[in-house]
């Protein structure tokens, strides 16, 4: 895999991603056809990328629940303008791999604006194991 531009569309984070502060603007790529897995990628062509997954294949039961400062800074009128990705830590081996259940990123389909918000008050795991969902 190259680090050449692409063709998708840009998010925007209205607060920087944990860890990656120096990077705001991310272009998101689909890397299956479901619609389960993307990838991240930062759009200043500095190589940065990160794998996230929609989680309702693999975690069916997974509906976090957002809180207000961030509904109102993504400017999220309703439920249905958002989309809900979690960060997957592939490792060395992808039979190890796992996803950040406690920390979502949510997009708003209108603006392209997202937000990675640690979900408080739950007991979600940081590292829960992808193929054991």
């Amino acid at each position: 895999m190259t680090d050449s531009p692409v063709s998708a569309p840009v998010i925007e984070f209205v607060s920087p991603l944990m860890g990656l502060a120096e990077h705001s603007a991310f272009h998101l790529v689909p890397l299956d056809e479901e619609g389960s897995l993307y990838s991240l990628r930062a759009a200043d062509g500095a190589g940065v990328r990160l794998v996230v997954l929609a989680p309702g294949r693999f975690f069916p039961g997974y509906a976090p629940e957002i809180d207000d400062e961030t509904v109102a800074a993504l400017d999220l009128r309703d439920a249905s303008e958002a989309a809900v990705l979690t960060v997957v830590n592939v490792g060395d081996d992808p039979a190890t791999a796992t996803v950040n259940l406690l920390a979502p990123i949510v997009i708003n389909h209108r603006t392209l604006r997202a937000a990675q918000t640690v979900l408080v008050g739950t007991d979600l795991p940081l590292r829960a194991p992808l193929l054991a969902a």
